[in-house]
């Protein structure tokens, strides 16, 4: 869930209270006026960072001392902030407060946006009929999702589990485990797989139907004194 403003007033005491007595210059207000525009646009804005605070870094913007929790530095948990530290980052302006002298600015919605714009060219890759090797992440009583590795997952509904009606998929699948799926169907960016669909493949019967061996046609063919070969008559 995303932070509210009682959750950064504790972060933000040590960041801003650098900040100076609260009193604005002409640069700072035309800076302010700037940040609150931004806020409104939410257009992307590169800044640097300049140090590191509890509960997050900071950055200047235009002469003003802009804050970066460390919930919105990053998509994963981020432990520690000194990796950061002179780093570049594309950030917007997230909140922006002159009365409080509080600059809040986030990456973290633009790195959704960007991985969400990755997976869609990813599953964009993706055909119909396509085979891949994944491993079963995570069971859930209508099916499993698979992660087909390089940020690709799908789901195999519990009907393409198995040729056998299964009363869960755990019944079949465990987590962790590396199976063989077919993509069957791809819709608004969603993969659905089968396992099914590889067992009823011709491809996959190749091996079992070698194992057959088919008489010639001659061999087939048997006369009226071979049927009657062996026989005594009166």
């Amino acid at each position: 869930m995303e932070e509210s403003m009682k959750d950064y007033k504790e972060m933000l005491e040590e960041s801003y209270s650098l900040m100076g007595d609260g009193v604005h210059d002409t640069d700072s207000l035309l800076a302010w006026r700037k940040a609150a525009e931004l806020k409104e646009s939410q257009e992307n804005i590169t800044v640097t960072v300049t140090g590191i605070v509890k509960g997050g870094v900071v950055a200047d913007f235009e002469g003003i001392r802009a804050f970066i929790p460390v919930s919105k530095l990053a998509l994963e948990r981020i432990d520690d902030c000194n990796p950061f530290l002179s780093r570049e980052l594309e950030v917007r302006v997230f909140e922006a407060d002159i009365d409080e002298d509080k600059l809040i600015l986030s990456a973290k919605e633009i790195l959704k946006e960007k991985q969400e714009i990755l997976k869609k060219k990813k599953v964009s890759d993706v055909q119909v009929g396509q085979v891949f090797k994944g491993v079963i992440a995570t069971i859930k009583d209508y099916g499993a999702f698979v992660d087909l590795g390089d940020g690709l997952s799908g789901l195999v509904h519990i009907s393409q589990i198995s040729n056998k009606r299964i009363k869960h998929p755990s019944v079949a699948l465990k987590e962790g485990e590396t199976v063989d799926v077919k993509v069957i169907d791809i819709k608004d960016g969603k993969i659905s797989l089968s396992i099914k669909a590889l067992m009823d493949d011709p491809e996959e019967q190749v091996e079992a139907d070698e194992e057959i061996v088919i008489p010639k046609s001659e061999e087939i063919g048997t006369s009226l004194a071979d049927l009657l070969k062996g026989f005594k008559f009166d």
